[in-house]
């Protein structure tokens, strides 16, 4: 259960939070730009 939430929380922060350092953005970011 722990490592369930440990897990969330890394794909939380790796979809809205990481910056891609080719686009300087998150990954949300370009896919809420791109349609």
């Amino acid at each position: 259960e722990e490592a369930r939430l440990i897990i969330d929380d890394y794909i939380s922060f790796y979809n809205y939070e990481r910056l891609q350092l080719k686009t300087r953005q998150t990954p949300y970011e370009t896919r809420c730009l791109s349609t």
